[in-house]
């Protein structure tokens, strides 16, 4: 299930969906990058100039600290360009997840280029 959820932030990215990302991220969600740190709102506004032609996710690992925290690590492939620079590569990907309701929200992501 949470595989699915964080597919589906991904999915969102790609093709722009502003209203499905934010449904998905928390209001106060960080996302960690080698650029720096972005709110929600920098996450949507830098959707907005990326091209994220293909991605692939693999080797999920899902751990519960407890009933209302999933923490997710897994492998980003991806074919993207972000303004006029390509951001192509392998990534080393973490999402914490937390449930709020009835819903789960993604509250963090961090991604680090693998080398």
């Amino acid at each position: 299930m949470i595989a699915d959820l964080e597919n589906s932030v991904w999915q969102a990215y790609k093709n722009n969906q502003t209203r499905s990302l934010r449904k998905l991220l928390y209001k106060t969600y960080y996302g960690l990058y080698a650029d720096g740190i972005k709110t929600i709102d920098m996450e949507v506004a830098d959707m907005a100039k990326t091209d994220l032609d293909r991605y692939s996710l693999a080797d999920f690992n899902v751990e519960f600290p407890n009933a209302n925290i999933a923490i997710i690590t897994y492998k980003a492939t991806q074919q993207a360009t972000s303004g006029q620079q390509d951001v192509s590569g392998t990534y080393n990907c973490e999402s914490v997840w937390a449930k709020k309701g009835e819903n789960w929200v993604n509250v963090f992501h961090a991604e680090i280029k693998a080398r």
